[in-house]
């Protein structure tokens, strides 16, 4: 049982029931929406990358169809239009305290001036409000989901509540707990924002867009619970959790952020992965190999639809970070360095995004 909440009452206080956790192994049925979608980042926090045009043959030459940017700047959606490249655009934290104070219509003409007047809806996957609201700009936490829920009111004008898709990437570090993955918990803290979201996500058949980034799990594991080869898909030991094992970080992330959801009684709401990579520099197992090694096994999971071990067969849509190299990064040196491509366009490393390239 799912608890069934109005899109209005998401603006007021509601009470919840809470489902009984399920048992560590039990098999659930999922319906599969989607198919497995594999996309890429397009960060632009750099001054020296190639111009657009270059960046859309990149794209093409690769097979690469769906793309995730940051934020709705003009002449980036004015270069994609028209290419038939899938977009999840984003839309900046700054901009949610006016989103969530105005009304649907003020929300409909921020779409139509930020989004729709350069390029055509048919090219929006997703819109992503905000980045890592809760734990990266928490001073805009309270202003996200009513500014989501007025975004999707004005979509319902637009007849696009149906194709193009709400949600809010949040860091995997809003889980308390996370291992094993039966005791995937979000943070208690949290739960006054993440409830009533993911209440929306269920509503409106959205996905819970989750930035997964097993490198930082492993270099920032101070008891050594994380091995370089668990973060790099070649472990050859499995974790036991229940009658589920566990090869990877990657699949044990996910699932402990399923768990999360089902023990807040959302159990049929999909994940999205809005990031992951693993830098090729800069910083400890940083390297061209282990990128390579990391990302062709995360890749090989999507085309392969593979899933994960609690959701065996469901398609996940994973978007890698990153297009390139971004110099204008600030935090550790390796942040700069998740690039897949050279600015040439030629690729770092023979990374395969699908069976023909």
């Amino acid at each position: 049982m799912v608890i069934t909440i109005t899109i209005r009452e998401l603006l007021f206080p509601v009470s919840f029931l809470l489902l009984l956790p399920c048992e560590a192994g039990a098999n659930i049925s999922y319906p599969l929406r989607f198919a497995a979608t594999l996309g890429i980042c397009y960060g632009r926090v750099a001054n020296n990358l190639p111009p657009t045009s270059e960046v859309i043959n990149i794209l093409k030459t690769n097979g690469i169809s769906n793309v995730r940017i940051f934020d709705p700047d003009p002449f980036t959606l004015q270069s994609f239009s028209g290419t038939g490249i899938n977009l999840m655009t984003g839309v900046p934290n700054e901009a949610l305290p006016s989103l969530a104070s105005g009304t649907p219509a003020s929300a409909l003409q921020w779409l139509q001036t930020n989004i729709f007047a350069h390029i055509v809806p048919s090219q929006i996957r997703y819109i992503a409000v905000g980045n890592e609201v809760l734990l990266k700009d928490s001073f805009y936490s309270p202003y996200l989901v009513p500014a989501i829920v007025n975004l999707y009111e004005a979509l319902k004008m637009l007849n696009l509540d149906g194709t193009i898709k709400l949600s809010s990437p949040q860091a995997a570090s809003v889980l308390s707990v996370s291992y094993p993955p039966s005791l995937g918990a979000f943070d208690p803290s949290l739960r006054a924002v993440l409830r009533p979201l993911l209440s929306f996500l269920h509503e409106t058949k959205s996905p819970f867009m989750v930035n997964v980034y097993p490198y930082f799990s492993y270099t920032s594991s101070r008891s050594n619970q994380v091995t370089l080869d668990y973060a790099l898909f070649r472990s050859n030991d499995m974790v036991q959790d229940g009658q589920l094992m566990y090869g990877n970080l990657f699949e044990a992330s996910l699932d402990a952020v399923v768990h999360a959801m089902e023990k807040e009684g959302f159990a049929e709401v999909e994940v999205v992965v809005s990031e992951t990579g693993w830098p090729k520099g800069g910083g400890e197992a940083a390297s061209v190999e282990n990128a390579l090694a990391y990302n062709e096994n995360v890749v090989r999971r999507v085309v392969g639809n593979v899933g994960t071990p609690r959701r065996p067969g469901v398609g996940i849509e994973v978007y890698l970070f990153d297009l390139f190299d971004e110099n204008g990064k600030g935090g550790d040196e390796c942040e700069k360095h998740f690039g897949i491509f050279g600015l040439d366009g030629v690729k770092a490393y023979d990374l395969r995004f699908n069976s023909e390239n």
